[in-house]
């Protein structure tokens, strides 16, 4: 008697008989969100709409409390912790924008665990205006400062790993120099610490840590390359 064998259909197998080659995860994987280009365009969207709601929480003084010049001024006073927590981080946005860009300018391609990298960095960039009104309202509280640092360091600590990462599985361009891969690396590290320097001055006061941080960001943001000239021979 013939014994018949039915063959079942498994998804994680090539269909062709014998074949021995990648099962259709491993080959989805490999080819999975590997447009630089998409990556940069959500990237500037959420960019875009995070430094956009930044503004939003500053709310024109309400009508009816205002009768005179000095009330005026009064309530606008009253919203300058928010002006000023709206240009910080509308500083580290653009700080972390940058950053982002210049390491998808060096890649030759993307893969899904870079891409999922990116969308992790980004969830990052969308919790800002949340610890910005958060600082903003409780200015005096260490708690709402610490917030606040903890999503920079987490903007941090995603942005090297994405950094990481891309040169670990060799999606840097093969033409790019060491000097380069070195820079990244050390902006990322050498901020993260200044960072966190400016977060422990909290236990001074909170407005030290917000005036030490504000300085790094326009040392990062503002300030000029100053290059070295060779003395002449």
């Amino acid at each position: 008697m013939l014994i018949r064998t039915r063959r079942f259909f498994n998804p994680l197998r090539s269909n062709r008989p014998g074949a021995a080659g990648p099962s259709h995860e491993a080959t989805y994987n490999r080819v999975a969100a590997g447009a630089l280009a998409r990556l940069a365009a959500l990237s500037d969207g959420v960019f875009a709409f995070a430094m956009t709601l930044l503004v939003l929480d500053i709310h024109v003084p309400p009508i009816g409390t205002v009768h005179n010049e000095g009330e005026l001024w009064r309530a606008l006073l009253a919203l300058l912790p928010g002006f000023v927590m709206y240009a910080m981080s509308f500083l580290t946005l653009g700080i972390f924008w940058i950053g982002q860009q210049t390491q998808l300018n060096h890649l030759q391609r993307s893969d899904r665990d870079l891409a999922w990298l990116h969308i992790l960095y980004l969830a990052a960039v969308a919790l800002m205006p949340f610890s910005t009104r958060l600082l903003a309202e409780f200015i005096e509280y260490r708690t709402a400062l610490l917030v606040y640092w903890c999503n920079i360091f987490i903007l941090g600590i995603t942005l090297y790993c994405t950094w990481w990462y891309a040169k670990r599985a060799h999606l840097t361009r093969a033409e790019l120099p060491v000097q380069v891969t070195t820079a990244i690396d050390r902006r990322i590290v050498t901020a993260q610490s200044l960072y966190a320097l400016g977060a422990a001055l909290c236990l001074i006061n909170t407005y030290c840590s917000i005036a030490f941080i504000f300085l790094v960001q326009l040392n990062y943001a503002l300030a000029p390359s100053f290059r070295r000239t060779a003395p002449s021979q």
